[in-house]
């Protein structure tokens, strides 16, 4: 993608310490952007940002809290616009994944689940449309789903339900939003290496068994799409789902 193809844009990225939503910040600086970073752990986000200001000579500012907190998200678009004098771009990266057998899963869980997957996204995402639409100049919204939205697996029946949800969300915002230029859309990925992941010391090995082509995703192959789908190139593209995880749910070969 050209250099200069997010100069002046401003983003917000939550969940972003590491792992994707890193990598998705990490490339939106490189190529011109100012991005508000975010993650629950503030030691992890202000280590996250001085790493990417240090590779891109980039505008990235450090927004720790949690974003399925009402109040949190209003100060996390109010950063960007009195940070940087707007918001163009929202990555609704954040998420939680808490497995468990469906005969005992807990309350506890399954709000938490929804409070952080659901709930952050949502009113993520009205904050920033509402933001959006006073400037009158568009947008764009990604959501991150998984693979598990689309097909079972086992023990993630509350994460695969939030995750199927969010594809729904983003297509019924498209009759909210498209008269005011902001397209939404979804990315969901396979499995990926990641620090959570690879802390899993036989989840390479084992998703390069079942995966098609052969590996499980890097974060580059997630942010790569996540760029494209945010991007001028992509402004008619808007209510759409993209599975990125080597063809896995083509077969759905299971790892148990």
């Amino acid at each position: 993608m050209n250099l200069q193809a997010f100069k002046s844009k401003v983003a917000i990225v939550t969940g972003a310490g590491q792992g994707i939503g890193f990598e998705i910040c990490r490339q939106l600086c490189a190529e011109g952007a100012n991005v508000i970073l975010n993650d629950a752990d503030i030691e992890l986000c202000d280590s996250a940002v001085k790493r990417i200001n240090e590779e891109t000579k980039g505008s990235c500012i450090s927004v720790a809290g949690d974003c399925s907190d009402i109040s949190f998200i209003k100060k996390m678009v109010e950063t960007a616009v009195s940070s940087f004098g707007s918001l163009d771009i929202v990555v609704a990266n954040a998420g939680i994944t808490l497995f468990g057998d469906f005969f005992t899963y807990t309350p506890e869980s399954f709000f938490r689940v929804m409070q952080v997957n659901l709930g952050g996204t949502f009113f993520l995402a009205q904050a920033a449309a509402n933001q959006m639409k006073q400037q009158e100049k568009g947008g764009s919204l990604l959501f991150m789903s998984s693979v598990t939205g689309h097909q079972a697996h086992k023990q993630l029946g509350a994460y695969g339900m939030s995750k199927a949800a969010l594809e729904m969300l983003a297509k019924n915002l498209v009759i909210e939003l498209s008269e005011f230029k902001i397209n939404v859309n979804t990315i969901a990925p396979g499995a990926t290496l990641t620090e959570r992941t690879l802390e899993d010391t036989e989840y390479e090995k084992v998703w390069s068994k079942l995966t098609p082509m052969g590996r499980p995703a890097y974060c580059a192959d997630i942010a790569n799409a996540v760029l494209f789908l945010v991007s001028d190139k992509a402004k008619h593209i808007t209510g759409q789902s993209l599975v990125i995880d080597g063809g896995w749910t083509s077969i759905s070969p299971s790892p148990f």
